[in-house]
């Protein structure tokens, strides 16, 4: 008896799972019957959705930056048919990362060191009504609070379709090793992030360093670049836990082969597409990207002088985990990388 109810169990779960799926690209509703229903309209100063004003225009002839973007989503789509045999299963979980804007109709997955914070930022000033104005008068903290913003994952199957449907989804990407790099700078070698060298620092050391001093082993605080690359490829890492957002791979983020971005911007052009976002959106002029300020942000320099110590070997290992991400978004080989 238990059994049984342990196995209809199961098959209710993937059912759920398999509705999800199905109705994301068989829908019967017409867009107009799908808004009656979920009470969407939008508030745009030209009665457009975002998607509707991204499309419309690429009816015409494109700007170079419309091309540019326009060469990103067929590069992506491109790759994805290479790569991708099977179309898998969006579950919940899929759609953690992906905040939603019903005031504009907008669909951001969230890449952790990929300027994510600002983003928020302007995420909280788009969807709160007027309660904020200049993105940067919201603490960093603030932005990062779970019950400021939504996620699909939160709505329903119907709710979670017509939005993949009908609201211009978007993705920040970086190249991969210098987020990475990033990543490791702000996580390992900051004296405040207690958290995750308790959390991840003690057991790299553990495992991956010889002869550890009682202090590592109690703080985790001195985590070197290399053992934090020898902890990503041993295999135990993924077999225990999925990898933490903040070097989890943008494919597996945002599963860009299953959802279809309409704008892929990069960090490298921060600024220029972060307005593009923002003019499809029709937001107020007050409305403005922050840029950024820092000195001492992870660049190509940066990220070269991490990797002198670690091997050719584990250089392409490391670069194979990411590869995906190179291939998706059109990133090359670094030439500090001594793999070829």
């Amino acid at each position: 008896m238990r059994k049984s109810r342990l196995y209809r169990t199961i098959l209710a779960t993937c059912l759920g799972s398999l509705l999800l799926v199905v109705f994301y690209f068989q829908s019967s509703l017409n867009p107009a019957a799908e808004d009656r229903i979920l009470q969407t309209s939008w508030h745009g100063k030209s009665g457009r959705s975002p998607l509707q004003t991204l499309y419309e225009i690429d009816k015409f002839e494109l700007s170079s930056l419309q091309a540019t973007h326009q060469q990103r989503r067929d590069l992506l789509s491109s790759v994805c048919n290479r790569y991708t045999r099977k179309r898998r299963l969006l579950t919940s979980d899929d759609l953690r990362h992906l905040v939603v804007d019903d005031v504009n109709g907008l669909l951001y997955c969230y890449v952790p060191k990929v300027a994510c914070t600002n983003w928020k930022r302007v995420m909280m000033v788009l969807t709160g009504h007027g309660k904020y104005q200049d993105p940067l008068d919201i603490p960093a903290n603030e932005a990062h609070v779970s019950s400021n913003l939504r996620t699909l994952s939160e709505y329903s199957t119907p709710e979670i379709n017509y939005r993949l449907r009908n609201y211009l989804k978007f993705i920040f990407v970086r190249e991969p090793l210098e987020r990475l790099v990033s990543a490791y700078r702000n996580k390992f070698t900051r004296s405040y992030n207690t958290a995750f060298h308790k959390r991840y620092g003690t057991k790299i050391i553990q495992r991956h360093r010889q002869d550890p001093s009682d202090e590592a082993m109690e703080r985790g605080h001195d985590v070197r670049f290399e053992e934090f690359v020898y902890y990503l490829l041993d295999p135990q890492t993924q077999h225990e836990e999925p990898f933490n957002e903040h070097w989890e791979r943008v494919h597996s983020l945002c599963h860009p082969c299953i959802i279809h971005y309409d704008v892929i911007g990069k960090y490298e052009t921060l600024a220029e597409d972060a307005d593009y976002i923002l003019q499809l959106v029709g937001a107020d002029a007050g409305v403005k990207f922050p840029s950024s300020s820092k000195t001492t942000r992870t660049n190509d320099d940066i990220t070269a002088k991490f990797f002198q110590n670690v091997s050719p070997f584990y250089q392409r290992r490391l670069f194979n985990l990411y590869k995906m991400d190179y291939l998706l978004f059109n990133y090359s080989i670094p030439s500090y990388l001594r793999i070829r």
